[in-house]
């Protein structure tokens, strides 16, 4: 009961700062994702460097995530810093590539590839955020107070907040044929139909309140968001699994740490910006 209570208010506290900062104002939403990419990244490192006999550096790799998400955030809002970002990123990174021919390592293709596999896996897909952040809503008729930006980057959280609400209550219910059952025992087909299928009529719902969509493209839009978040979920499972661990951290009582909490957004936020920009949304 104790560790219920925890996970439930843990998850409330979650719920509240997410909305809160995504919707309140450009500032806190950059702020909000710059947090949780340095957090993440931290995190991944610090479990490469004690579980995969990895030799990360653990604040230059951070560091590089958190200019990596500096420069698109720059980019986005026009700013003629982000040249500069971008150039420091890459600094940074060709640090991480040329150190290792004075310290000698004695895997350094393997901090190599863990190191550069934070920036793809971890902070890119945040830094994205910020191509949404401020996207122009002049030519769109929208009958609300949120901006474009903000609210399309909160309907990728709902749509995966959903579909694993949907998921956990249609596989417990009739959950039969596991969907990965060496990577996570506990997915179902059913459940993943589940979370897909109260996802798309979120999104309907949405369609009916804000018309920057068609309802069609709001259900494609839920539809890639559920794919891809499973993915990704599930490859932070494989992940977990080759290291031998069960949780990512702790940093969130009750939930564990930022990547079990962020797992399937890195791939999800990608394919939803791509989604978006197919259909002709820029």
């Amino acid at each position: 009961m104790k560790n219920l209570v925890i996970r439930a208010l843990t998850g409330i506290i979650f719920v509240v700062v997410m909305v809160g900062g995504i919707l309140y104002h450009p500032l806190s939403c950059a702020l909000l994702f710059m947090i949780i990419t340095v957090l993440a990244t931290w995190e991944f490192t610090g479990l490469v460097n004690a579980h995969a006999s990895a030799e990360v550096p653990r604040l230059v790799t951070t560091t590089a995530s958190w200019i990596l998400f500096a420069a698109f955030f720059a980019y986005a809002s026009g700013s003629d810093r982000a040249m500069i970002l971008f150039g420091l990123w890459w600094l940074d990174i060709a640090y991480i590539l040329i150190s290792e021919l004075y310290l000698q390592h004695e895997k350094p293709l393997n901090n190599w590839g863990y190191a550069l596999m934070s920036q793809l896996y971890i902070a890119l897909p945040f830094a994205l955020l910020a191509l949404l952040l401020f996207f122009d809503d002049s030519a769109y008729d929208i009958l609300s107070i949120l901006p474009c930006g903000a609210l399309l980057i909160l309907s990728i959280f709902i749509f995966l907040w959903c579909s694993d609400t949907g998921a956990y209550c249609c596989g417990s219910l009739f959950g039969r044929h596991k969907l990965f059952p060496s990577v996570s025992p506990g997915k179902t087909w059913e459940g993943s139909i589940g979370g897909g299928v109260l996802t798309v009529l979120v999104s309907l719902l949405m369609a009916h309140f804000f018309a920057i969509l068609t309802p069609l493209q709001w259900a494609g839009f839920a539809l890639v968001v559920v794919v891809f978040g499973t993915w990704g979920d599930l490859v932070e499972s494989l992940f977990k699994r080759r290291l031998g661990i069960k949780d990512s951290g702790n940093i969130l009582p009750g939930h564990g740490g930022m990547l079990d909490r962020f797992d399937s957004s890195l791939l999800a936020i990608p394919a939803a910006i791509i989604y978006l920009y197919t259909i002709g949304l820029s």
